[in-house]
């Protein structure tokens, strides 16, 4: 009888760390050994077989490998796109973390993940500095993918419609600030945002009420400008730029 509970406890034991997601030690090892070519192959592997098509893990790791690879000089025409597959595969790794596991997986990987949305905030901020329609519409692309690996779309909201607005969808550019302006009266605090987040936020605002002085709608700007100014009052870079729409 002993021995018949210690094998049913056995058989339990074992069908339970059976049942676990695995935990991907080989993954960490390719990363660790910077073998990032070989992490983004046995990485997709994972992501095609059935039991683990939906796991979170493999799909962060992909875009870790795929995101350095982009910043490589390995010159091969199947990762000429690598830095975009690296925005693909972390949005469908968030959105499967969200759907099974409230984002916890992906916050035990947040320093990457606020790494590659810094990168790419710099890309929408870069394409809409210069201030013509093929920035713009750059920008609204580059928007677009920063929706995926963002759980704050109001800030991509902002620019979308800035972006719209500038290269001539005046209506287009309308819904995504109706949009913006509804999520934006649901948002509390920004204290967890991350400074990515944070600078699509005032780069959206800005652009926005700049759009809407020059449409003559001064009131809708100083107003808009007012409802997100307290979350930035340490940075000096907002009041000069605040000062220049304004006054």
């Amino acid at each position: 009888m002993k021995n018949l509970l210690l094998l049913l406890l056995y058989i339990l034991q074992a069908s339970f760390l059976m049942a676990q997601a695995p935990g991907y030690d080989d993954l960490k090892i390719l990363y660790a050994d910077a073998d990032y070519e070989k992490l983004v192959k046995k990485a997709e592997s994972y992501t095609l077989k059935d039991k683990t098509s939906k796991d979170v893990l493999p799909f962060i790791w992909m875009a870790k490998g795929l995101y350095k690879i982009s910043l490589s000089d390995i010159n091969d025409e199947k990762y000429k796109n690598a830095y975009k597959e690296a925005l693909k595969f972390m949005g469908k790794g968030i959105k499967y973390d969200i759907k099974y596991n409230e984002m916890m997986t992906v916050q035990e990987h947040e320093d990457f993940l606020h790494e590659l949305q810094l990168s790419l905030q710099l890309r929408v901020e870069q394409e809409m500095s210069t201030g013509d329609v093929g920035g713009f519409k750059k920008g609204f692309s580059w928007a677009l993918k920063y929706d995926k690996i963002t759980t704050n779309n109001v800030v991509v909201k902002y620019v979308s419609g800035a972006c719209k607005y500038n290269s001539g969808d005046k209506p287009g550019a309308r819904r995504d600030w109706q949009t913006a302006e509804t999520l934006l009266q649901e948002l509390e605090s920004v204290d967890s945002w991350s400074e990515a987040d944070r600078n699509m936020m005032k780069l959206g605002v800005l652009h926005t009420a700049k759009a809407m002085m020059e449409a003559n709608q001064k009131d809708s700007a100083r107003t808009l400008l007012g409802k997100v100014a307290q979350w930035f009052e340490e940075d000096s870079d907002w009041q000069v730029r605040y000062d220049e729409i304004v006054n």
